[in-house]
């Protein structure tokens, strides 16, 4: 009987620890703040998408315009063709690495939109998880972008006396990245533990 007594005690302890820790993570206005961060997602995913949509169509350092007959046919050995980013001849390797962060802003972006007008719940904190761990991923690669785009378009010199900035402004994100990560990480960890271990057995 203590044993059992003692197993009961240790269990309603558990429990409350766990709802404690539950509590402390959740939204106190579950309900409003769906509402709130539906709409500001929306706007926040749609200006990202259109960022990186134009990013793409107008790159840094520009394009090649054509020839001053007008001609825009690319005659044999002409490296950029007309039409054609300027960086991605003279700086290819961080013109590929801008143009993979700004794919996967817009792709995240254009996911999280879709999501939103989708129609579909939000009131399941695994999709709630999913769209704030898709807007992490939004804005580190948008931060990434800003990055290679204003490496490629600064001079050496001017970007090597900036370096130290963008090292302790990269830390500093990263940070702050690792802890909404770990916090959202947190709350979807708890919220499952509670469904299988935190309801009393019938």
């Amino acid at each position: 009987m203590n044993v059992e007594g003692e197993q009961k005690a240790e269990t309603k302890g558990w429990r409350k620890g766990l709802n404690k820790v539950g509590n402390w993570l959740a939204h106190k206005d579950n309900d409003n703040w769906l509402k709130d961060i539906r709409g500001n997602l929306s706007l926040v995913a749609t200006v990202i998408a259109t960022i990186t949509f134009q990013s793409a169509l107008n790159p840094p350092g520009g394009v090649r315009p054509p020839q001053e007959t007008g001609v825009v046919a690319c005659p044999k050995g002409m490296n950029p063709c007309p039409g054609e980013s300027v960086l991605a001849y003279t700086n290819a390797e961080l013109y590929r690495s801008f143009l993979v962060c700004n794919t996967i802003c817009f792709i995240s972006s254009s996911a999280v939109c879709l999501w939103l007008v989708s129609g579909l719940t939000l009131n399941y904190r695994f999709f709630n998880w999913l769209l704030s761990i898709g807007m992490c991923v939004t804005i580190s690669s948008l931060a990434l972008t800003y990055m290679f785009g204003a490496r490629m378009v600064s001079p050496t010199p001017i970007w090597h006396t900036s370096t130290s900035m963008f090292v302790i402004v990269m830390h500093v994100w990263l940070a702050l990245l690792g802890l909404v990560v770990v916090v959202h990480c947190l709350r979807l960890f708890v919220w499952i533990l509670a469904k299988l271990i935190g309801k009393p057995k019938q």
